[in-house]
């Protein structure tokens, strides 16, 4: 169940969201393994000479002048107050360098760097994405490549993402002080949005004011780039790969060039020498990347030793119209070509490069030639002691006086490179080595629809309230140790019709992360919400639900299945009782304690509700089924509950605390009566013997018209006085589909809600997953409803009240849809368009809002356990996921054959529903003792 936002703290919750919700939200991803240790990067093994520290300190110069107090940025250029993604990179590589090379001291590192985080925090992002491709330096506005301020910016540049993320990686590893800072920046920023196909994509505004998606990187800075993303756990292989290139001959040297060239792409397949300079001296050149830059270098050396003219080319600014220019080995079919990033040429203006020159220097220390080239520009720096200038053009033989960020900061790199022993500055084992053939590993692709929101069922009180954060003091987490390893551990019984594909397995291990990133290791819980550190019984069903598919899809090992298991397991039996009879309502996942739906601790608790034991009771027997090894540690805990007011002359009911005038807490036990849920919760009821047969599907149904199909809104209920069901959404019909197939009665529900929402696509060709889903704003919890209140297609909040271009298409009921209805065009539409919603570190999102496509920012326990239970689904043969026990000699049973035990327990022997199977497929019904059960797919009688 979900809990509702504490209305009396909202105004500090508001506060707290804007300032810190990306920082709560890295608590919650899990770290990647730093490249190396600290202290190595003051490991000076290689002294600079006295020249070399001429040089670092002319280098280091430029960024003194060219720093903005008011934002901590520098300019890209001299004088020039702009900078892309890829200069601030440049920047933080320089500054570290500066401080290691002893150019800068602490005091002033932490200075610049503190401020640099702060306006690099708050900067504003394309289309709340991740940063513009270029700002105004002075000010941090977005601005397009003239430093014209744009509300909305021009997109942004996936190379230049690489870029700093590699930068960051320094930062964090030589100034681990700073690591959660980048972290919670990286958080924030949608990465995860430019990658696709396993390949970057960048994003620009067409002149019809859209946003196109569109794939950045050619051979040797797209490996570069994808290094940059690989070490903060986006994987993009095809982009890691070095195909599609082919071998051109230039002046007798085989140069590697990729195919993709600017008459079929529009972009350029420029070669060039600073993506190579930068992967050999960040990440070490490795493989056959190190044979393409020898061969690079060595085509340069070909052409001097041919005309006489020193070659070092590489892009660069230049001190005049059109200001900058790719000197290339070779670009689209022509060899030496020097042209702009429209492909227009100026091979007057083609010069011998500062920082390539550098670069080759000391990446080939014994190279003759590369010493050769270094000489002539080793000097090559400003008068007024301003940097290096970027080089000298080759036909007038002057100084190009164009003076940058990108030369200078590469020099300093570069330099500190060779302090280090020419040790890379990254550790080589933290990416991917290059290959000729593409890598066989998915990765995350870009999400042209982002949004996120959790799926859990309602409450008594308060329908799919959802936990939001409150400002709790600091609570010590306490420790549970896991139950005694059991007898036997044996490998899951379900038998697969077939393996996972590569994409299915990425969307797996996407999904799992979740579960990784909110994990608490010292209880074994899970948080329902990465925002929050609350879990519900639901959440915990759905918890376990997620544990058993990933190992049945063999994501996780057995090793840390039975470690996550009988951990989870025992921190069961430790959650207060309510009223010493059931579980409560919600619990915070650090202290085990009773919450409220605010999160503020509740001594006595706050009732119980018979839909999350419902979800609970589903799991465990699944896991005793499939896992009989727990079948005693499963059956003592539920045991200790007891029953008698949860069902209740076959009906389940849920308990509510309310507090009187007087100051006395009252509890008050009611029918459950929400559609779906109550339906999904008595089947699981009935695994365990209980009589609920007024619950169980079943009866007569009120139905509205929506797009002309008849949807049902609520159970025909002449029995209760309980509050009417509020509003249909798929979740609840969905999990009971999955876990136990589509009985007759329920098909008759499933199907029109199913149809109402194809039909809405096809009128109005807007995407429809009708969910209760969380946002990251007021009122937090939304009900995309099919219908609601009366009337269709509403978003509305717990309260009620619609919630104006509040509906999401949810990501998990696009997978459960495409799952259940595999060959149905609209299921498969649903699944293109959500497949891709995740971050590969924390999850995947709730999914999308309707009218803007822009992501709700968050992550949840149900969503991502919905996705692996569909993922499992799809490779049973579309078997029910519940499978039925063969064992009626349990603890559970005998205790049921002993009689009235004073708890509650069922009167039979028996479950109240069997799994069987016909030409419609195989389903779980209310069960009699002539019925068929069905064991595995066969039917015994």
């Amino acid at each position: 169940m979900r809990y509702k936002p504490n209305q009396q703290k909202l105004l500090r919750w508001i506060a707290l969201f804007l300032v810190g919700t990306f920082l709560q939200l890295l608590f919650y991803i899990p770290t990647p393994v730093l490249s190396q240790n600290s202290n190595s990067c003051s490991n000076i093994t290689a002294p600079l000479t006295p020249e070399e520290q001429t040089y670092a300190r002319g280098a280091w110069q430029y960024f003194v002048k060219n720093y903005q107090p008011a934002t901590g940025f520098t300019n890209s250029t001299g004088g020039y107050p702009s900078g892309t993604l890829w200069d601030m990179g440049n920047y933080l590589m320089a500054l570290n360098a500066a401080r290691w090379l002893n150019l800068t001291d602490q005091a002033d590192f932490d200075t610049r760097i503190n401020k640099f985080l702060t306006t690099l925090n708050s900067l504003k992002l394309f289309e709340d994405t991740l940063p513009n491709k270029v700002y105004n330096a002075a000010n941090a506005q977005m601005v397009d490549y003239g430093n014209n301020p744009l509300e909305r910016g021009i997109g942004w540049s996936a190379l230049d993402v690489g870029r700093i993320l590699a930068a960051f990686d320094v930062i964090r590893t030589c100034h681990p002080q700073y690591n959660d800072w980048l972290k919670g920046i990286v958080a924030k920023w949608q990465v995860a949005r430019s990658l696709k196909d396993g390949q970057l994509f960048g994003a620009t505004v067409l002149p019809d004011n859209k946003t196109l998606l569109v794939q950045e990187g050619r051979l040797g800075y797209e490996e570069y780039g994808a290094r940059g993303y690989e070490l903060w756990g986006f994987s993009a292989p095809k982009a890691i790969s070095l195909e599609p290139f082919k071998l051109v001959e230039i002046n007798g040297v085989q140069i590697p060039v990729d195919t993709r060239d600017f008459k079929s792409t529009n972009a350029n397949n420029y070669v060039v020498s600073e993506s190579y300079i930068l992967d050999g001296i960040e990440f070490g050149l490795q493989g056959e990347l190190a044979d393409f830059a020898a061969r690079v270098l060595d085509v340069q050396k070909r052409r001097f030793d041919t005309t006489g003219q020193l070659t070092a080319v590489t892009e660069d600014n230049i001190d005049r119209a059109p200001y900058f220019l790719y000197n290339t080995v070779y670009a689209n079919g022509a060899n030496w070509a020097t042209i702009t990033d429209a492909n227009q040429p100026y091979p007057q203006f083609r010069s011998i490069s500062t920082k390539a020159a550098f670069g080759w220097r000391y990446l080939f220390p014994d190279n003759a030639y590369a010493q050769k080239v270094f000489d002539v520009v080793k000097d090559l720096r400003s008068p007024d002691d301003s940097g290096y200038y970027a080089g000298i053009y080759e036909e007038s033989k002057q100084p190009n006086k164009a003076l940058t960020g990108n030369t200078n900061g590469l020099i300093l790199e570069i330099l500190y490179y060779k302090a280090k022993g020419n040790h890379p500055l990254i550790s080589s084992s933290s990416a991917s080595v290059s290959t000729g053939k593409p890598s066989e590993n998915a990765s995350p692709e870009t999400p042209s629809n982002q949004g996120n929101s959790p799926v859990t069922p309602p409450t008594a009180n308060q329908p799919n309230s959802t936990a939001t954060p409150t400002d709790t003091p600091k609570i010590v987490e306490v420790a549970v140790a896991p139950i005694p390893p059991v007898d036997s551990p044996q490998s899951s019984n379900l038998k697969l019709d077939r393996p996972l594909t590569l994409i299915e397995r990425r969307y797996a291990e996407a999904a799992w992360r979740y579960f990784q990133a909110n994990y608490h290791s010292k209880n074994g819980l899970i948080d329902d919400r990465s925002d929050f550190k609350g879990a519900t019984l639901w959440g915990l069903g759905d918890y376990l639900a997620a544990l058993h598919a990933a190992r049945s899809l063999d994501i996780i090992t057995p090793k840390e299945f039975d470690q996550r298991t009988r951990h989870l397991l025992a921190a069961l039996t430790k959650l207060p009782l309510f009223g010493k009879e059931l579980p409560g309502r919600g619990y915070d996942t650090r202290s085990l304690q009773s919450v409220d739906y605010g999160g503020n601790p509740i001594a006595e608790g706050n009732g119980w509700s018979a839909l999350d034991l419902g979800r609970i009771l589903a799991a465990l027997y699944n896991l005793k089924t499939c896992h009989p090894e727990y079948t005693t540690a499963v059956d003592k805990i539920v045991l200790d509950w007891s029953y008698l007011r949860v069902v209740r002359e076959g009906i389940l009911s849920s308990a509510t605390v309310t507090k009187e005038q007087d100051g006395r807490s009252l509890t008050r036990v009611n029918p459950e009566t929400r559609l779906g849920y109550e339906e999904y919760a008595a089947r699981a009821f009935q695994l365990w013997g209980f009589n609920v047969e007024h619950s169980a599907v079943g009866g007569e149904y009120q139905t509205a018209l929506v797009e002309g199909v008849k949807v049902p809104i609520q159970r025909r209920r002449p029995d209760t006085n309980s509050k009417v069901n509020q509003y249909t959404v798929s979740n609840p019909f969905l999990l009971y589909a999955l876990e136990f197939g589509l009985d007759p009665q329920m098909r008759s529900l499933f199907e029109p809600i199913f149809q109402a929402q194809a039909e809405r696509y096809r009128r109005t060709g807007n995407l429809t997953a009708s969910a209760t889903t969380l946002i990251d704003r007021k009122p937090y919890t939304v009900h995309s409803t099919i219908t609601g209140k009366g009337e269709p297609w509403v978003a509305l909040a717990d309260n009620g009240q619609i919630v104006p271009k509040g509906r999401l298409v949810s990501t998990a009921v696009a997978f459960a849809y495409h799952a259940l209805l595999p060959e149905n065009k609209y299921s498969q539409e649903l699944l293109q368009g959500t497949t891709d919603l995740y971050n590969p570190l924390a999850g995947f999102y709730e999914g999308f809002y309707e009218t803007t496509g822009k992501t709700a920012v968050g992550f949840t326990n149900s969503t991502n356990s919905m996705i692996l239970q569909s993922l499992l689904y799809k490779v049973m043969n579309q078997q029910p996921l519940i499978r039925p026990t063969v064992n009626m000699k349990s603890p559970w049973w005998q205790e049921v054959s002993k009689g009235d035990s004073g708890r509650g327990l069922p009167n039979t022997t028996r479950q109240q529903t069997k799994l069987i199977s016909d030409s419609s497929g195989s389903y779980w019904i209310s069960g009699s003792e002539k019925t068929p059960l069905v064991t595995g797919t066969k039917v015994t009688e």
